[in-house]
Parts: C-alpha cells; sequence; structure tokens
C-alpha cells in the first residue's frame, strides 16, 4: 500500500504541476489575509509571489520524483523573502509562521486533490499521513535554511545599524559649536537612513536656559538640514523665527516629547510641510511619503526637533528606522546641549573677563600705551590673562600683565580679584619686589579660605613701574616672562630689540620666597612690550623660534602702536589660539626740565620762605600764578614737616603735567599720619591741610628714605 500510496502522490503531482500558479496564489492569499502587517512593505510584497512559487514548485518535484528530503533546500526567492524580513525588522515568529500557513495551506490543497480522485478510505489515510510526515520534514529542514538566512541578515543590519551608532558618535559633536553640531546629525542621516533632514531648536534654547517660553505656541529657528540629492544644504547661521500650528504633529512631538512616524500621501500633505526651507518645512515636500519626528531632549530639557523624511523612490520609514533616528538624535541632542552650554558659559566668562579688563587704556605722559587680550580659541575656555595700566604719583606710571593658571569663570573671577589687589597696593606706593610679596599673601589666603577641594590657585604676574623723570624702569616678575625693549634707532643706529636678563621670581601662591626688583634705564621712545606666555607659546613653534619672530616684527614695527599690536597677534598666532594672550605696549616719555624743578634744602627752618619762594616762581613760569597761595601752603607743611621729623638730604620737587605735584623728600623711614587736631592742640592741622587743598596725597618709600607728595588740579583742567 506505501507503493500505492507514492504512485498516487507521484500522479497528484504531475496533475497538478500545471496549476502552481493557482496554488500559488492561494497561498498568497492566505498569507496577505493572516499577515497584513509583512505586506506593507513594497520590496517584501515584490518578492513574496517568487518565493511561494519556487516553493510550491519544489514539492510538486519532491512527490513526483520521489527525491530523498534530507536533499531539500531553500529556494533562492525564499532565502531572499526571508532576508528582507530581516531587513525591515519582522520578527522571525512572523517567518515561521508564514512557513506553517504555506504548509498547511499546500496540505489543504492536497488533501482536497486527494479526495477528489479517490474514494479509497485506506489510501486516503496511506496518503495524508505520509503527505503530513513528507510536509513536516521539508517545512522544518527549509524553515531552518530560512531562519539561518534571515539570522545573517538580521546580523548584517544590526552591524549596519551599529556601524551608523558608531560612526554617529564620532561625527556628531566634533566641535563646541551649535550649528555645526546640528549640522553633523543632519549629514549623518543624509548618508545612512534619510533623503531629507531638518534640525529646529528653540529660539530660547539658543538664548537661555529655559527651553521655551511658559506659555504660547513655542518659536523655533532653522540651524541645519540637508538634501540627499545636492538640494540646499547646511544653514550657515540659525534662520528666522517660526511656529508650528497648533494641534499639528511636530506641535505634538515637542509638546509630549514621543517621536512620531507618518506616512504621506500626495492628497494628505500637511500644509506644516508645505512650508519653505527655512520656515518651519522640509524640502521637496510634495514627494515626501514617509516622516519621522524626533524631538531633541538633554538632560531633562526640550531643545528643538529633528525631522526625517523619505521620498517615492525609498521605502516608508519603519519601526527600526525610527529607533535609530532616536539613537542618533539623542546623541545629536547631549552634544548640542553641551555646545549651547559651552557657548554660554564661555560668554558668560568673557564678558566678566572684559569687563574686569580696563574699559579704555588711560591716557598718561609718561608712556604712550596700547593693548589686545584676545580669548583662547580651544575648549578650554577662557582663562584669567590680564593687563593694567595705572598712574602713580610723581608721573610714574606701573605697568602690569599678568596669567592666572585655569580656565572658564573661576579663572576669571580670580584674575578679577588680582587685578583689583594690584591696584590697590598700587595705591601706596609699593617698590614692585613689595608689591608681589603682598600679592603672594592675597593669593595664598584665596586658596586656604576659597579653594578648599578644588585646584590650588596659581598665577603669574609682571609688575613695572616707569619714572619719565629720572628715564628708569624698575620691575619684578612673579613667574611671569620678562618684556621685551625696544630702543629707538637713527638714521644711522636701527632699531635694537633686546629681552633683558633679569631675575625671575616664582609664581604666586608658593610663599615664603623672595622677589627682586630689577631697574634699568630706557631712552625717551623705547618701547616697553608686555605679553603673556600664550603669545610665544605654541605646539607648533618652540619658545626661541617665537622670540625671534617677535623680535623681527618689533625691529620693522610702525610708528602707531596700535598697528604693533595687531602686527604681533598675526604674525604669532593661529586663528585660534589654545591659550589666553594680554599684550601690552609702551611708548616712553621724558619730562624735561622744563616740567621738573628741584631744590635742595637743609635741616633749618628757616629755609621754608625759601621754598615758598621757589614754588612761587616756578608757578609764575609755567603760567598758573592762580595756583600760588595753595601751592605755597602745601609746600611749607610738607617741608616744615620733613625738616621737624624728618632727615636730612631733604628736597624739594614740583612737578607739571595734567596736575602740579609737589614732593618733598628725606632720609627717614618714619611715615606721618593724618589726624583731626583738638581745639587746644598746637600741632596735628599740616597734612589735614595739606589733605584739603589737593587732590591727592599720600607718602612712599625708596632706597634713601621716603617722599611725601600732594597733587593739586590745574584749575583749567579741574573746570575741564
Amino acid at each position: 500500500m506505501g507503493t500505492d500510496a507514492h504512485a498516487f502522490l507521484r500522479d497528484l503531482a504531475r496533475g497538478l504541476k500545471p496549476r502552481s500558479d493557482q496554488l500559488t496564489e492561494v497561498v498568497l492569499q492566505r498569507l496577505r489575509s493572516e499577515l497584513p502587517e509583512v505586506w506593507k512593505y513594497e520590496d517584501i510584497a515584490a518578492a513574496a509571489p517568487a518565493g511561494m512559487s519556487e516553493h510550491v514548485d519544489a514539492v510538486l518535484e519532491f512527490l513526483e520524483r520521489g527525491r530523498d528530503l534530507s536533499e531539500a533546500t531553500t529556494p533562492p526567492a525564499a532565502i531572499d523573502f526571508a532576508s528582507r524580513l530581516a531587513e525591515h525588522g519582522v520578527q522571525i515568529s512572523e517567518l515561521l509562521r508564514v512557513y506553517r500557513l504555506v504548509h498547511a495551506s499546500l496540505l489543504h490543497l492536497f488533501y482536497e486533490e486527494t479526495g477528489r480522485l479517490t474514494k479509497d478510505p485506506e489510501l486516503i489515510s496511506t496518503v495524508t499521513t505520509t503527505l503530513s510526515a513528507m510536509g513536516f520534514e521539508y517545512v522544518d529542514r527549509t524553515a531552518q535554511q530560512a531562519v539561518a538566512a534571515y539570522q545573517r541578515a538580521r546580523d548584517r543590519w544590526l552591524q549596519k545599524r551599529l556601524i551608523t551608532i558608531i560612526e554617529a558618535g564620532t561625527r556628531i559633536g566634533t566641535t563646541l559649536d551649535t550649528v555645526r553640531t546640528a549640522q553633523e546629525l543632519a549629514d549623518v542621516g543624509i548618508d545612512h537612513f534619510a533623503d531629507c533632514i531638518s534640525v529646529d531648536l528653540f529660539d530660547a534654547a539658543l538664548e537661555e536656559e529655559a527651553s521655551h517660553p511658559a506659555d504660547g505656541p513655542p518659536v523655533l529657528r532653522r540651524i541645519a538640514q540637508a538634501v540627499s540629492d545636492g538640494g540646499p544644504g547646511s544653514v550657515a547661521d540659525a534662520g528666522p523665527r517660526h511656529t508650528y500650528p497648533e494641534g499639528s504633529e511636530p506641535s505634538l512631538v515637542l509638546a509630549t516629547g514621543q517621536p512620531l512616524r507618518l506616512g504621506l500621501t500626495p492628497s494628505d500633505t500637511p500644509a506644516w510641510l508645505k512650508a519653505p526651507v527655512g520656515h518651519g518645512g522640509a524640502s521637496a515636500a510634495c514627494n515626501i511619503h514617509s516622516i519621522l519626528l524626533v524631538p531633541l531632549w538633554a538632560r531633562g530639557n526640550a531643545l528643538g526637533l529633528a525631522q526625517f523624511c523619505r521620498r517615492r523612490t525609498a521605502e516608508p520609514f519603519d519601526d527600526d528606522d525610527l529607533l535609530l533616528a532616536q539613537e542618533i538624535s539623542s546623541r545629536a541632542a547631549v552634544n548640542i546641549d553641551n555646545a549651547r552650554r559651552y557657548t554660554q558659559e564661555r560668554s558668560t566668562a568673557l564678558t566678566l573677563q572684559r569687563s574686569l579688563l580696563p574699559q579704555h587704556v588711560p591716557e598718561e605722559s609718561a608712556v604712550e600705551t596700547a593693548a589686545r587680550y584676545l580669548p583662547s580659541g580651544s575648549r578650554a575656555g577662557v582663562g584669567g590673562d590680564w593687563y593694567d595700566v595705572i598712574p602713580l604719583s610723581g608721573a610714574r606710571v606701573a605697568l602690569v600683565v599678568g596669567d592666572v593658571v585655569g580656565r572658564g569663570l573661576q579663572a576669571s573671577a580670580t584674575m578679577g580679584r588680582l587685578r583689583t589687589a594690584v591696584r590697590t597696593l598700587a595705591d601706596i606706593d609699593l617698590t614692585p619686589d613689595e608689591l608681589l610679596t603682598h600679592l603672594d599673601d592675597v593669593v595664598i589666603r584665596l586658596q586656604r579660605t576659597e579653594q578648599r577641594g578644588m585646584d590650588e590657585i596659581s598665577a603669574t604676574c609682571l609688575y613695572a613701574v616707569y619714572d619719565p623723570v629720572a628715564r628708569v624702569c624698575s620691575l619684578a616678575s612673579a613667574g611671569h616672562v620678562l618684556p621685551a625693549v625696544v630702543t629707538p634707532g637713527g638714521a644711522a643706529d636701527p632699531r635694537a630689540v633686546d629681552f633683558p636678563k633679569l631675575p625671575i621670581g616664582p609664581p604666586l601662591g608658593l610663599g615664603g620666597l623672595p622677589f627682586e626688583t630689577a631697574q634699568f634705564e630706557l631712552d625717551e621712545g623705547s618701547l616697553l612690550v608686555l605679553y603673556t606666555d600664550g603669545l610665544i607659546e605654541s605646539r607648533a613653534r618652540d619658545v626661541d623660534a617665537a622670540l625671534a619672530v617677535l623680535s623681527d616684527v618689533l625691529a620693522q614695527a610702525p610708528a602707531s602702536l596700535e598697528e604693533t599690536c595687531d602686527g604681533l597677534l598675526h604674525a604669532l598666532l593661529p586663528s585660534r589660539p589654545a591659550d589666553d594672550v594680554a599684550l601690552l605696549v609702551a611708548r616712553t616719555r621724558a619730562l624735561d626740565a622744563d616740567h621738573v624743578a628741584t631744590l635742595d634744602l637743609p635741616s633749618d627752618p628757616a629755609v621754608v620762605s625759601e621754598a615758598r619762594a621757589f614754588a612761587s616762581d616756578r608757578l609764575a613760569a609755567w603760567g598758573l600764578e592762580e595756583m600760588a597761595f595753595p601751592t605755597e601752603l602745601v609746600v611749607s607743611e610738607l617741608v616744615t614737616n620733613a625738616i621737624r621729623y624728618g632727615q636730612s638730604p631733604i628736597q624739594l620737587r614740583m612737578i607739571l603735567q595734567s596736575t602740579v605735584t609737589c614732593e618733598v623728600s628725606d632720609a627717614s623711614g618714619t611715615v606721618p599720619h593724618l589726624r583731626r587736631a583738638r581745639t587746644f592742640d598746637e600741632g596735628g592741622r599740616g597734612l589735614f591741610l595739606v589733605a584739603q587743598m589737593a587732590e591727592h596725597w599720600g607718602t612712599r618709600h625708596n632706597r634713601e628714605g621716603k617722599v611725601i607728595w600732594a597733587e593739586q588740579l590745574i584749575p583749567s583742567v579741574g573746570a575741564d
């Protein structure tokens, strides 16, 4: 009977072969009705007929020829069908269900045909049993091969997705620039799974901490876009502000934070998608049939929206595409937020830094100056470089440049504190080494009181004092690079650039180590060039080479100090320097004998009248007779004080600048103090009168003793 059953099956297969197309269509109809989700993909629907047809032909071939089922292989078209299911992320259970449905459909057709061809119950039973056994074995073998093909395709698909994610991690966020990062997101999407992409950010996210206003529709700006066919590419800058209509899909995604996948037909293209590029709509909207709307979220804050679109020539997006878009968008959102935060912090630090630097360099009779501050172009952020020009008594001027170690707001704030401390210490006329010693104490106190658990504060500083009367520069360095000195040249004597070999003390913040003041003379018209190490230190060039370039530029520097500053920056710095740079260039001036008058005095009270007469005569020579009375009073009190409490030698010096300065020096280190005399006190009114008559007054020490000075405004200057 077994032989009869096999013979019957051979005849059955021969009879059904001409109707194989009909059998295939029956199988396909059942698959379409029971697995509609699989048939929504165009390429799967197109590949299914060939795969099912080859299955039907293979089964009829085995029945007709009685071949060994161990030789059964899955038809190539069926392998392609399984691979396409894997590429679209269809679950493997759906593939196995396809095989079960094909098996059940064919068995049902064979059973029906068997009942039509014979009424022999025993033969029908034997044929049914044989068909079931052969069918299950055929399905097991072919399904196993299809599953292996599915897994290989799925592994390739997953590997491709993983490569895309890895590539997104390396390509997105290469800079701390918001627009550039958004454009990198668009470019990665175009290269891998979308035809046109746009990125919109909340307007408030570009400017403030809040993600968007509390009421009203959120306002966005398009900052990046890309099109696969060479259409409009990146947006050079943030585009115009726009909003999405309330109730629209983008508005819903922005409100809920949930991504959305849309399928479109030409008849239902939404109005928001038809808007021109840069005004809220994707480009080529008339050809778009599938869209992914993905919100950009980072650290719990909504930043904006990314739109991924496909056109008619591509398959619609599936759930796996949506997951991939979410993955790379979330990574991009974190990088965009990092860039946004960096930009805000850098802007804040730079604003603070610039506000703490001199808003304009004051005009001084002792020097002509020009200065530059250039922030770092690296990710490290704004540093703590600074410069300052401080007028001092006796027509002198202090030139300061410093560098706080570190970056960001902390460094800028520390710089502001140190600059304020330097100005305060300069006001009491300390020598450069004494000033740096006190500044070192300030840094140490900051370390102890405010930097617990944080990096220690450290800084360098160069403090120079130029005296236009003596044409002497006194300076001390706390770990800072020394200045360049350019002597003026003549027709036969070219300009010379020198880097003085002077002692350099330790950086500020170490404590316990001394600083040393060095002095050298400067010809009138010499240049003092003070700078921070960012000007000469670079990875691409050693310090000696940089100093050679600096020397060449200064040797040929133009008369304009502003042009000299620009020339130095252009020659020594790249477009984005790795460190902050502070640069201060000063051209020295000298006060001639017509502006300075001195009188040596013995320690005798009788010479006070002589000092008053000297002062009156000098004022007359300067055309300032109207200042005679207050000046004589100031000179009388200062000379009397020096004779009574000081030591010889005593000298009176008068200096004419924008003010008239009267100085009395003596060899004593005793410092007078201002006090208010009581009604019956016989003394204590001298310095009080000086303070009332003068605009400023004070005391400074030098190696020979002390100097008490008082400045008076010239009447015309005071009126101005």
